[in-house]
């Protein structure tokens, strides 16, 4: 059984839950499976918007899939989220992923 196999089970008993669903997606991530990884990232955000990890991810899937409009709104989506809830290093870090992204 594969890590996200392993991971899929976990869902049965708590679908709801973040950090699976996060796992989840950075393991498509991982197999460079752009499409899933995004639906299951989007599907994260949208059920746990201050799941802050997610907008890293899902932007840097979005950039990798070609889509760099949308990895941009993400990080500064990411970007809101982080201020409105204090999380500083976080607004940090995605400042810096979009800094880079828009010097590329």
């Amino acid at each position: 059984m594969t890590r996200l196999e392993k991971l899929q089970q976990f869902l049965i008993s708590d679908p709801n839950d973040s950090f699976t669903n996060y796992a989840i997606g950075l393991e498509y991530r991982a197999i460079k499976d752009y499409t899933n990884a995004i639906a299951t990232l989007e599907a994260l955000r949208a059920s746990d918007p201050n799941y802050l990890a997610t907008y890293y991810q899902l932007a840097d899937c979005y950039h990798n899939f070609g889509n760099d409009d949308a990895a941009r709104k993400c990080y500064q989506d990411g970007m809101i989220v982080a201020k409105a809830i204090g999380d500083t290093h976080t607004l940090s870090e995605l400042q810096a992923a979009l800094d880079e992204l828009d010097d590329q």
